[in-house]
């Protein structure tokens, strides 16, 4: 039913006959476009990353994305180009040239930094390079600094480059999508199905017909089980293109930020106004994953480790949810009942995420791993602050993950500290109420004994960045 049609290296491509759960990289390799590499299909290495058009105000924007995590449907109207698309006839893009001059050695890793460089050399308005443009690619050779070194070389776009005169017009509008391979084309009893509305009205009126049907936001977690413990759904709905999940808002009241934005939109929208969020945003994976990371993906897994919920609950954030019925307001603490678990309704989602205005004044985002940058928690903390002109303690939100089935706050933490002052004999006990308010697990990535260690190593941190400074 229907075909899946998308334009690849500037040339319109038709697929009829491919499962929806293929990905990306796997049908190029299968067209023998084989530039872009499997390393890892998690999307932690970046070999297979490709260019992805995106809107940008009145003209596009190109961002590099992980192959290994798109959906082969997702892609329907879309603009993608491989490390093969860059160059012109035999002439190599500066990219390439730059690559070449010392930053390429076993060659594996070269594809996914000359795509992840080519979205930073046509980013528009740059200065300079920003290496955190790389930060999703791995090299196994350890030879990071001749690659950075070709990044520095680069200069900026001709006025002739292709690419940059397509930035200059709008990327197309994806229209809704309803796609399933011929019968006999897919292993399964009945034909999978795969949508993507570009409505509200529309989504609900697909999850009418299919109440069970898996929800695909940027696919950056559900395509790693697709890839590596060979998941399946008969029913995925994309919702990617729902311009109601898609809202960006600063009001009196309230930062409203849509479900479906990916986060690094929302970093740039936000320009640092949020200093919490504005110290996580970096943390959080790759910029690769963030430019498919969503909000409401992070929360909707319920993921006791994941990263948005300690920054969020110290935020004091509530999340709208939305289903056919209408929509409701519910605080973040209330919307975790247990391990992977969530009060969200059959048809029901989350909108928007709402974060409270005025913000507490001093807060710190802190997160314990094996290493400090693209690395899943094994504690994280999240904390928001604020003091009397008398160094009293006048609000206090702590959110944590990694301690309990689900992200917590530490309410007996918090109401220790308020109304105490701030300083170090307060501080003392309440390293010992923390420590003594969760019971964690042991796993593979931390002790018990550890993870209680770290709660009260990182409370005892925000005090001394803060002590002595008023906001």
């Amino acid at each position: 039913m229907g075909e899946i049609s998308f334009r690849l290296n500037g040339q319109t491509v038709r697929v009829a006959d491919a499962d929806p759960h293929t990905t990306l990289l796997s049908w190029l390799r299968q067209q023998g476009l084989t530039g872009s590499k499997e390393g890892c299909a998690e999307g932690e290495c970046g070999a297979c990353a490709v260019l992805l058009l995106r809107p940008d105000g009145s003209g596009s924007r190109l961002e590099a994305v992980n192959g290994c995590l798109l959906l082969l449907p997702s892609l329907a109207g879309q603009e993608v180009w491989t490390v093969e698309g860059l160059a012109q006839g035999r002439a190599l893009h500066p990219v390439q040239e730059a690559m070449l001059q010392g930053g390429s050695q076993c060659g594996y890793c070269t594809p996914g930094f000359v795509v992840s460089m080519a979205a930073e050399y046509y980013r528009k308005n740059r200065e300079g390079f920003d290496l955190e443009a790389l930060s999703g690619n791995l090299c196994r050779c350890t030879g990071y600094r001749p690659i950075r070194d070709a990044a520095f070389a680069l200069g900026r776009p001709s006025q002739t480059d292709p690419l940059a005169q397509r930035l200059a017009l709008p990327a197309q509008a994806p229209e809704s999508l309803e796609y399933s391979p011929p019968v006999g084309a897919a292993p399964a009893s009945e034909p999978w199905r795969f949508y993507r509305p570009v409505s509200l009205k529309e989504l609900f009126q697909t999850l009418a017909q299919h109440p069970t049907a898996k929800l695909v936001a940027g696919g950056t977690d559900w395509v790693v089980e697709v890839n590596q413990r060979a998941a399946r759904a008969g029913v995925q709905v994309d919702l990617s293109q729902i311009p109601e999940l898609q809202t960006l808002a600063w009001t009196d009241a309230y930062v409203e930020i849509g479900a479906g934005v990916t986060l690094s939109e929302a970093e740039r929208w936000l320009e640092g106004r949020i200093p919490l969020l504005a110290g996580w945003f970096p943390l959080f994976a790759s910029r690769l994953i963030r430019n498919r990371a969503t909000l409401g993906g992070n929360l909707a897994t319920a993921s006791p480790i994941g990263d948005s919920p300690p920054v969020l609950l110290a935020l004091g954030a509530s999340l709208v949810l939305v289903s056919a019925k209408g929509e409701r307001v519910v605080a973040l603490e209330h919307f975790f009942t247990g391990y992977r678990q969530t009060l969200l309704q059959p048809g029901e989602l989350i909108k928007a995420v709402r974060i409270p205005l005025p913000l507490l004044p001093e807060s710190r985002f802190y997160k314990v791993s094996k290493r400090p940058m693209d690395d899943i928690s094994t504690v994280a903390m999240g904390v928001a602050l604020s003091r009397s002109r008398a160094g009293l303690v006048e609000a206090i939100r702590i959110g944590l993950g990694g301690v309990a089935a689900t992200p917590v706050r530490a309410y007996q933490t918090e109401a220790f500290l308020l109304g105490k002052p701030w300083d170090e004999s307060s501080l003392r006990k309440a390293v010992q109420v923390i420590k003594a308010e969760f019971q964690p697990i042991d796993d593979h990535r931390g002790s018990a004994a550890y993870r209680t260690a770290m709660l009260g190593s990182l409370l005892w941190k925000f005090y001394s960045e803060t002590q002595g400074v008023m906001a």
